[in-house]
């Protein structure tokens, strides 16, 4: 790709495009007084109650101590509990308490808009291709990771478009 304008570049595109999705979330978020960063949090703990912050932070690709800066102010507003780890008291693990349902509510009106405010004027046809091209490259990077990790080394550049 080389010598394409940057907004023809794949990779930029792409990163670009997260970028703006993700900063367009954060907006609407403050809105309601919070952080994209605890919506994702507290969406995380919906799906999959009773993780552990270090679990949290993995999923989220933070540090510990930014889940636990999160699960603070998220505690303070009622919406989070911490409880200890039956079998390790060093864990705790992490709930959403009931306070936290009309939140989850307007997150899922809120994520509705974005889904279909960054489809508008594109074909139904080419959004099922778009989705599954990106589940596809999802998959490859995901590939590519697992056996960098497997091999103990650092993969950059080198994808192939095999994998």
């Amino acid at each position: 790709m080389v010598g394409l304008p940057p907004e023809d570049d794949l990779l930029l595109l792409i990163s670009d495009t997260a970028r703006l999705i993700g900063t367009y979330a954060d907006r609407l978020a403050r809105r309601h007084g919070m952080t994209k960063a605890q919506w994702v949090l507290m969406l995380k703990l919906s799906r999959h109650p009773g993780l552990s912050q270090k679990d949290l932070a993995d999923m989220m690709e933070v540090e510990p101590i930014t889940v636990g800066r999160l699960v603070d102010r998220l505690e303070a507003r009622g919406l989070v509990v911490r409880e200890p780890d039956e079998q390790d008291r060093r864990i705790w693990r992490l709930r959403l308490l009931p306070a936290a349902e009309p939140i989850m509510q307007t997150m899922a009106g809120h994520r509705a808009d974005i889904a279909s405010m960054i489809v508008t004027r594109i074909p139904s046809a080419t959004v099922e291709t778009l989705r599954s091209g990106l589940m596809q490259v999802k998959g490859n990077v995901t590939c590519a990771l697992r056996g960098a990790e497997a091999n103990g080394e650092h993969q950059d550049s080198t994808l192939t478009a095999a994998q």
